[in-house]
């Protein structure tokens, strides 16, 4: 290819944050695609909390919400109100448009809120205190009108100070990475390691207020004349809040070579910051949250417990966190001997695995460690402080992205040190070393009797972590004083689930998002739907029993889960090449969003969350040869030398931006947007292609189903929200649209020679049978299904439509319609959901029936399949639980989607 630079990456996000600051502006460009639509039903909208408590103690919430087309124009503002009508201060923004220039998505930001709030067409409330932005100087001031944060511009301290009124809560925020050069694998040698720092390269304000602003800070962590490991840091205010939320994402661009002990070993990774201690040693209180809402209380300076007593309130006031009286009113037998009383300064909580956590403390530097506690699945939170101000910080998915840590250090000085570490110092060096040596698997030859036994695509030097990376979130309260009891309990919710606002199913539908009728609500009223309902359910509550059975937990790892089962094993084929860890093969992503957008469920949402965060970071290359490109499903996530588009698809990642307006994921869906240039550098078809074939820019083969897809979703969704290269890629999304009706058998001719510099297909000059049981299983329905909606190209409908209706037609129909039949295929069940939709377009009661019996009675799941569960325990397994041996996510995956498309297209002509 030409690789996409980091630099065109990091200029495109500036250019795209800068935009949003104007967004409304942006509005003001033409699509210039179909007409505009007559005034929709725009009513008002109901948001509401997937989980109870609201807001809580977090800082705010920002929601997508979808509009049917033609409901609103760009230049549209909108009101919220709570449950009793009063007015709530919301910021709004467009997410996307539809064709004709009306608004399809807006975000909404908000800083308060506990019940239900409605969104209607109107002027936005202001909020009592504005977030405000002050570029001048050498640092940006950012107020929330509670706290003020100051962002450096240059050098190693992302935030310089974070104050509350006059006082300093914190200062001197910054990246921490320490690197082990050599990693021993026996129970010898020296260990020794180098301490990096974050350096800023970029600073954008990409929001201002005055409800949500937003800071984006990219560079590299450097010692001396080295920088690597780069960083992209998002720091969230709200109006009004007392913390602040920080994203925080990686990309490991070093150096592992398997069988080689030296290289880029992580040792720790972590943000830091100083917090300066005003109170006397009694004073200052520690705060280390443990399992659930529970916390170590302590003071750097217990007077609970002593051998004498200080008196029953002031120990009470110690523990509650309250300034104590004067000393001078205790029980002098205590007074006179503070002096003999220690000064804990030091305490590590380390959470080393998912299953458990240890808790220690010391007096300072050089003295030695005492043991303070420990249990199964810490929380992640601390608080360092006393009255005169402290601060709470938080790592969310603590536990479940092992190894995790949490330091304070010197709280007994004029200056505590907290670090919150992603990676903790006292695990394993991170070792992302390939896991084997190839086992002589030296030409493609060879290389494909690997695939066939272990299922696994080897190739030297493609299962390389270089240009992977992971996001991780992080928030931060600037307290007056030690919060209460109740107020340090709701900090450390909202540090395992930070809130976030919903709209509900009925405006995802009446909206016609994400493919109109491709989903519906769930519907109960029929013994026959029942049963489809019961069985979604069970394969939704089996996958989330076997994360927490399995462990499928850590850095790396928390989000996804594995491929096939090993039935003799009693465990999944963690182990065995391409059939351990999924990396969204046949799209595990989609079923569980199209799962939340049907039902609302939170445990779903927070599911798909998890695997969103996982899939788009760790399962794709972000820099490097390979940016743009995804890893086929393996033993380690970066492993197989398959890399392609199917993988890195934009579709799996637009429900979470949409819904949420997260930017991290909109970074990942616009650096697509130029992703057809990989063709140039990695054909993904070189081993089993029997024509010489070299990529050539004017004529790269690009499949229509998974290669396609991939690249057409991110030119739609950049298409959609008018990003720097919008024109550009609408031109694509219609060139290739009109390239694939235009060939000889539509999208059953397989693949075409793409041009990239014109973005059109050639015409080929003759017909060709080429037909995959991959290539529509990667989202081509779904998003064939928003195009049609969105484009009209009734040629490319007509093309969608009749591979949709022979897919899963006898050999003779298919014969008959193209003069060759389609060959040997597969998953006939995932593709029921291809004859619904063609019977519904095209009112076809045949291809109705037909849908509903692929579903129900050819391959996949069945009325017949067990749909339960069979108890394990030892010794026949690790860890007691349960097993469904006839489940694989592959089938998962298909039924589920299907299950949720037949029903919403077709679920007035079940069969009786």
């Amino acid at each position: 290819m030409s690789p996409i630079p980091r630099r065109s990456l990091l200029k495109a996000a500036a250019v795209a944050g800068a935009a949003a600051r104007f967004s409304w502006a942006l509005g003001a460009r033409d699509a210039q695609a179909a007409p505009r639509a007559e005034a929709a039903d725009a009513d008002p909208v109901t948001l509401d909390w997937l989980e109870d408590g609201g807001l809580g103690a977090a800082p705010g919430s920002t929601v997508g919400v979808p509009w049917p087309k033609g409901a609103y124009q760009e230049d549209q503002t909108f009101a919220l109100t709570d449950e009793n009508g009063k007015a709530v201060a919301v910021q709004s923004w467009p997410l996307a448009y539809w064709p004709d220039g009306s608004l399809k998505w807006t975000a909404h930001a908000v800083t308060s809120g506990s019940g239900k709030l409605t969104l209607t067409a109107g002027a936005p409330a202001a909020p009592d205190k504005k977030v405000t932005v002050d570029e001048s100087g050498g640092t940006i001031a950012i107020s929330t009108g509670v706290i003020t944060a100051r962002i450096g511009k240059a050098g190693s301290t992302l935030i310089k100070s974070v104050t509350r009124g006059s006082t300093e809560i914190a200062k001197n925020g910054r990246l921490v990475l320490i690197r082990q050069p050599e990693i021993e694998d026996e129970d010898q040698g020296t260990v020794k390691t180098e301490r990096f720092d974050g350096a800023i390269s970029e600073v954008t304000v990409e929001q201002d207020g005055p409800v949500r602003a937003v800071v984006r800070i990219d560079g590299k962590h450097r010692k001396g004349d080295r920088g690597w490991l780069p960083f992209s840091i998002r720091l969230y205010f709200y109006a009004g809040a007392d913390s602040f939320r920080m994203v925080h994402t990686i990309t490991y661009d070093g150096t592992q070579e398997p069988g080689k002990a030296s290289g880029d070993f992580i040792r720790g990774l972590g943000v830091r910051f100083t917090v300066p201690m005003r109170d006397a040693a009694y004073d200052r209180h520690i705060r280390i949250g443990g399992e659930g809402t529970g916390l170590l209380r302590e003071a750097v300076q217990g007077i609970t417990g002593l051998r004498r007593d200080p008196g029953a309130a002031v120990q009470a006031a110690q523990y509650a966190g309250q300034k104590l009286p004067d000393p001078s009113t205790w029980d002098q037998r205590v007074t006179t001997r503070l002096q003999y009383i220690p000064h804990w300064g030091d305490y590590t909580l380390s959470q080393l695995s998912a299953d458990g956590f240890t808790l220690r403390k010391r007096t300072k530097k050089g003295y030695g460690w005492i043991g303070a506690g420990g249990g199964k699945r810490a929380s992640g939170f601390g608080y360092v402080g006393g009255p005169s101000g402290g601060f709470s910080f938080g790592l969310r998915d603590f536990w479940e992205k092992f190894p995790a840590q949490l330091d304070i250090r010197g709280a007994h000085t004029d200056e505590a040190e907290v670090t919150l570490w992603l990676w903790s110092p006292e695990a394993q060096p991170m070792d992302l070393r390939f896991y084997h040596d190839g086992m002589g698997q030296d030409t493609y030859a060879k290389q494909l009797e690997g695939l066939n036994i272990t299922y696994e695509d080897y190739e030297p030097e493609f299962g390389t972590p270089y240009g992977i990376a992971r996001t991780s979130e992080l928030l931060f309260w600037a307290n007056a004083a030690t919060p209460t009891p109740d107020q340090l309990a709701d900090q450390v919710k909202a540090v395992r689930t930070l809130p976030q606002l919903a709209a509900p199913p009925k405006q995802l539908i009446k909206a016609k998002v994400f493919g109109p009728g491709l989903y519906s609500e769930p519907d109960r009223s029929t013994p026959a739907k029942a049963k489809i309902e019961d069985h979604l359910d069970f394969l939704f509550t089996y996958y989330k029993d076997q994360v927490e059975q399995r462990r499928w937990y850590g850095f790396w790892d928390y989000g996804d889960i594995m491929h096939t089962y090993d039935t003799v094993r009693h465990v999944w084929r963690y182990d065995i090449g391409g059939y351990a860890w999924d990396n969204s093969e046949l799209s595990p992503d989609l079923w569980l969003w199209y799962a939340y957008l049907r039902s609302g469920r939170a445990d779903i949402f927070r599911f798909a969350e998890a695997m969103t965060r996982h899939t788009g970071e760790v399962d794709v290359y972000h820099i490097g040869k390979w940016a743009g490109l995804g890893t086929r499903h393996g033993v380690q996530h970066f492993a197989d030398s398959a890399k392609q588009q199917r993988i890195a698809n934009t579709t799996y990642r637009r429900f979470y931006y949409f819904l949420t307006a997260d930017e991290r994921v909109g970074d990942l869906m616009r650096a697509n947007v130029d992703s057809d240039e990989t063709f140039l550098v990695l054909d993904p078809q070189r081993k089993v292609r029997t024509d010489p074939y070299t990529p050539d820019r004017h004529a790269l083969s690009i499949g229509f189903g998974t290669d396609w897809s991939g690249l057409v979703s991110a030119w739609l969704t950049e298409w959609e929200r008018k990003g720097p290269k919008w024109e550009k890629a609408k031109a694509r999304v219609l060139s290739t649209m009109e390239g694939i009706a235009a060939q000889p058998n539509g999208f059953v001719q397989g693949s075409g020679l793409y041009d990239l510099d014109t973005g059109k297909f050639a015409v080929a000059d003759k017909p060709v049978v080429s037909v995959s049981h991959l290539s529509a299983v990667f989202g081509l329905n779904e998003l064939c299904a928003e195009l049609n909606y969105l484009v009209d190209m009734p040629k490319f409908k007509e093309a969608y439509l009749d591979y949709c209706r022979y897919f899963n037609a006898t050999k003779a129909e298919q014969k008959a319609r193209y003069g060759s039949d389609f060959g040997s295929l597969l998953l006939f069940q995932g593709h029921s959901r291809l004859d619904a939709y063609a019977a519904v377009q095209t009112g076809d009661a045949t291809l109705a029936k037909r849908a509903w019996s692929k579903f129900y009675n050819s391959d996949g799941y069945s009325e017949s399949s067990p749909w339960k569960t069979e108890p394990l325990s030892g010794p026949a397994t690790l860890v007691a639980g349960s097993e469904a041996a006839w489940v694989s996510t592959n089938d998962t995956a298909l039924y589920g989607l299907a299950a949720i498309e037949v029903l919403a297209l077709l679920g007035d002509k079940m069969p009786s």
